[in-house]
């Protein structure tokens, strides 16, 4: 059955990353893009005539968030996660990574120690490195491509100077969903220690399996109050480059200190048309959204099945949420350089490569498969024809 996802879109010198980027990236033009964590799929159709609608007004002034845009997002937030979040608990940023890159800037100080849990999502080492904090890894335990988080090495890990850890929730690029057994242990230690956690949940509309996924904020008031937790619909509705986020928090102390951090940098501002597209988006689509999922797991379906028929040295595990999936390439018996060159000169596919993540990470490459499925039986199809040529 054909789907408004099948549509195949020519994304080429349109400024797109993902595609315009590939000769910086990749070394060639010549290969199938499938790494920057956007989607080759136009929006909700609300959302582009929400912003078609502001663009031809044609005064882009200074906005506000006018009651709508909360509305919106409190209506999408109590829908697909039963949550009740005040006004009041809103604060809005550019986007995802500036606002964790503030959150560091304004409950840490230079010297104190972060956590992250690798493999993770490569601006989680940046955000902290390059602000003068000290990268503490707690790395997931991996068994048969099912990830866990290790509690016990991370209580080990903290100390006197731990002041944060960076969660990813759902996780990038292994596609967990913490359940919320998991988040209630790490939030319990944390708060034993006084460590602050901010929560990466970006992917969280991206859940295939509808109430598994727990906003932080939703735990009890003794765990959350010291947690921020980050969401957008960048890449739920693919308006990524509207630059539109928002940080969400129960505690009102907290959240104002975040807020004025933000003002001084200026980075405490939305895209006009960010405003217009995440009301739209959050008010309607909903069905866009439900069609999408079965879509994307369809895909990473096909992926799985295909590498078991064909390529059983490559391994991907069904993720639980997001439109990346975590190859293990082990099986190929490549060094780490070799095998991202492997599959940009051989496959003609452009990966991220998993060493990106971190060293847990080597051995592994990250799929976006948020595409059309024609475009995903061409990347696997081009990728066994090389796997074949190996011998």
């Amino acid at each position: 059955m054909t789907t408004r996802f099948d549509e195949i879109i020519d994304r080429r010198e349109t400024n797109a990353v993902k595609w315009d980027s590939r000769k910086e990236v990749f070394g060639t033009e010549d290969l199938l893009p499938l790494w920057v964590a956007d989607m080759d799929f136009t929006c909700p159709p609300e959302v582009i005539d929400a912003v078609v609608k502001k663009a031809k007004h044609g005064v882009y002034g200074y906005p506000k968030q006018p009651p709508a845009f909360y509305q919106a997002i409190q209506g999408w937030l109590k829908r697909r996660f039963n949550a009740d979040v005040p006004k009041e608990w809103i604060s809005t940023i550019p986007g995802v990574v500036p606002g964790i890159r503030m959150a560091v800037e304004a409950f840490t100080k230079p010297g104190d120690k972060i956590i992250i849990q690798t493999p993770v999502y490569p601006p989680f080492y940046s955000s902290v490195e390059d602000l003068g904090r000290h990268l503490i890894k707690n790395p997931l335990i991996e068994e048969n491509g099912y990830y866990t988080m290790d509690l016990a090495d991370l209580e080990k890990k903290i100390d006197a100077r731990t002041k944060m850890l960076i969660l990813c929730h759902p996780h990038n690029p292994i596609g967990r969903v913490w359940s919320k057994e998991e988040l209630t242990r790490l939030a319990e230690i944390c708060a034993k220690h006084n460590v602050f956690i901010v929560s990466d949940e970006i992917h969280s509309d991206l859940v295939y399996e509808k109430g598994t996924h727990t906003p932080f904020y939703t735990l009890p008031e003794a765990l959350s109050q010291r947690t921020l937790t980050f969401i957008a619909g960048s890449k739920t509705f693919n308006t990524a480059g509207l630059f539109s986020s928002l940080a969400i928090s129960n505690n009102a102390e907290l959240l104002r200190t975040f807020t004025q951090t933000a003002a001084q940098f200026g980075v405490n501002h939305l895209n006009l048309f960010g405003i217009e597209a995440m009301t739209a988006a959050y008010s309607h689509g909903d069905e866009w959204l439900d069609e999408l999922l079965v879509y994307l797991r369809e895909n990473a379906e096909y992926i799985i099945n295909f590498l078991e028929t064909h390529i059983p040295q490559v391994k991907m595990w069904q993720p639980e949420a997001t439109y990346l999936g975590w190859l293990d390439c082990r099986g190929l018996g490549l060094p780490k350089d070799e095998l991202r060159k492997f599959m940009i000169e051989e496959a003609k596919i452009g990966l991220n490569d998993g060493a990106s993540f971190g060293e847990e990470g080597v051995g592994f490459q990250r799929i976006n498969f948020a595409c059309p499925r024609s475009v995903i039986e061409e990347a696997m199809t081009r990728l066994k024809q090389a796997v074949d040529r190996l011998g």
